[in-house]
């Protein structure tokens, strides 16, 4: 274990039932919250409890567990791999755990903690696993030991949103916001750190240097808060797979645009969901066959529509798409996006996520989807907005199709399920 520094010290001592630490890259985070979920691992009896998204983000080198190996490792405590958990002689308990779901958090039903932590609280969803949590911090009314909930974080992820909301603009009564950024570490070589943020994007650089909470893209086209997270999928009906085609790989070298295909639904209650993205860099020919796989994934009922670039070449592409990749599935080609301004083409979808009424399942490709809608268009790719735009245009045609078909007496698409 190391000497703490100054803000990390803060971060132990003060009495807040609930407090979030850090706000940018390098403040010493994982390691201020390792500490603090330690401070009372003297006392029998005592139970502490630290969360990621997923086990993968646990068990990363420098994550939580790994320190934790580093201190502990053939020093006393007993580490129980199949339950991730320290258990030290004097009758405590440190334990590892995940809530990649909303279903992961009745998992700890029926547990007691004295301590729980969050590391990187904003790649956390949704506050209702956060708050789910507090029902499992409890003691004996004899058990002379703080009932704790921490955290730490940087601006940005698919929470940013929510957490912003409680600690930043919310701090107050028994909730602390205790900020921390590289220069408050002394342990971190800041300088080489520092030439490695400055090889980010503008917006994430102001994140995770300055833990902006505010920073955002000059229009602001999308905000994340406009899009509604859900866990389950509704009901259903007219659904799309939008393409937005690029051959290419990536290299050290090279950040070259990517292949995305954006699936989305029309629900029964009249909003767009978004429930599936496809998002790779690949040969030509890898690229087919992916786009094959996921049709077949998607079946006959997902009309595919695809991006046709002008000019004869953009033609032959859809042409060789329609006989040979696609054959056999319910497939059009988008002349007019190229025709269109990208910005013009996406205030209809932009529209309709400020009105509430773009829903996003959520999935491991979520974060990076949003913070792409959310820097459009100053990110140096606009892929994944090409793709969600595309679709929802699509859908939004068909509407109107049905629409005017209605009006006249004719009968409309039949509505999937």
């Amino acid at each position: 274990m190391v000497e703490p520094s100054p803000k990390q010290t803060a971060f132990l001592i003060v009495p807040h039932k609930e407090v979030l630490y850090g706000g940018a890259a390098g403040g010493g985070k994982s390691v201020g919250l390792l500490a603090a979920a330690s401070q009372y691992l003297d006392v029998p009896g005592y139970s502490a409890l630290l969360l990621r998204q997923t086990y993968k983000d646990l068990a990363l080198p420098g994550a939580l567990m790994d320190i934790s190996h580093q201190w502990w490792r053939n020093k006393g405590p007993k580490w129980r791999a199949k339950e991730y958990t320290w258990e030290f002689p004097e009758g405590s308990t440190l334990s590892f755990g995940y809530l990649e779901t909303e279903k992961d958090k009745y998992q700890y039903q029926g547990s007691e903690f004295h301590f729980i932590g969050f590391d990187e609280l904003t790649q956390f969803e949704t506050l209702t696993r956060y708050l789910y949590l507090f029902s499992r911090l409890r003691r004996t009314t004899e058990f002379d030991v703080p009932l704790r909930m921490r955290s730490t974080t940087n601006p940005g992820g698919i929470g940013h949103s929510w957490v912003k909301d409680r600690f930043i603009e919310h701090s107050e009564g028994s909730r602390l916001f205790i900020p921390a950024t590289l220069d408050d570490n002394p342990f971190l070589d800041q300088e080489e750190y520092e030439e490695s943020l400055d090889l980010l994007d503008p917006i994430t650089r102001e994140q995770l240097r300055h833990g902006d909470w505010e920073v955002d893209p000059r229009g602001g086209m999308f905000k994340r808060e406009w899009f509604q997270l859900v866990d389950e999928l509704p009901k259903t009906g007219y659904t799309v797979r939008y393409w937005d085609l690029a051959a290419s790989v990536a290299d050290e070298f090279a950040d070259p645009d990517w292949t995305v295909g954006c699936k989305m639904s029309l629900t029964a209650d009249s909003k767009y969901i978004i429930w599936d993205l496809e998002r790779f860099r690949a040969t030509p020919a890898d690229v087919e066959r992916k786009v094959r796989e996921t049709a077949g994934r998607d079946g006959p009922n997902v009309e595919i529509f695809m991006l046709q670039d002008p000019g004869q070449a953009g033609k032959s592409q859809i042409d060789h798409y329609r006989r040979n990749v696609l054959a056999g599935f319910a497939f059009r080609a988008d002349k007019e996006f190229r025709t269109t301004s990208k910005t013009i083409r996406a205030k209809p979808f932009s529209t309709a996520a400020e009105e509430g009424n773009v829903q996003v399942l959520v999935g491991p490709w979520v974060s990076a989807w949003l913070d792409e809608h959310i820097i459009f268009d100053d990110g140096a790719h606009d892929d994944q907005v090409d793709a969600s735009v595309g679709a929802y245009q699509m859908i939004a045609k068909m509407q109107r199709h049905n629409a005017g078909h209605t009006k006249a007496g004719q009968k409309t698409r039949p509505y999937l399920s």
